[in-house]
């Protein structure tokens, strides 16, 4: 199983970027994904998860609610953060993997496996 996150880059504050989380070794038909992201000497933190793979629900950290929507491109087996009005608290590493289980706190890191290559996401003007 690899992950494997892209789409980050320098953007101003106020600006939109799309990440991908492509998927090989498994099909994300069966699985939901999460998103979490890192920023410099700060602990990894969920930003936003699928609640099911199949339910279109989504969790989103409280930071990110009306700004960030998770997605999801089956024939690409593929996951997507799209990621609006950035603001500078916005910039960190970004991170995907898979949900293996079901805490009731959806953005609970322990349940969440198959890490991938981060992405970097910086927001700076």
């Amino acid at each position: 199983v690899q992950l494997q996150a892209s789409g980050g880059g320098l953007v101003q504050p106020g600006g939109s970027l799309r990440l991908s989380c492509a998927a090989s070794g498994l099909s994300l038909a069966r699985y939901s994904v999460g998103w979490f992201r890192q920023a410099p000497g700060k602990e990894r933190e969920g930003v936003s998860c699928e609640i099911s793979n199949s339910s279109g629900r989504a969790a989103y950290a409280d930071s990110v609610k009306g700004r960030f929507t998770i997605s999801r491109d089956i024939a690409k087996n593929t996951v997507f953060l799209q990621m609006n009005n950035l603001k500078p608290e916005d910039t960190a590493v970004y991170y995907c993997a898979i949900r293996y289980y079901y805490s009731d706190d959806d953005l609970f890191i322990a349940d969440f496996g198959s890490w991938g290559q981060e992405t970097l996401v910086t927001v700076s003007s």
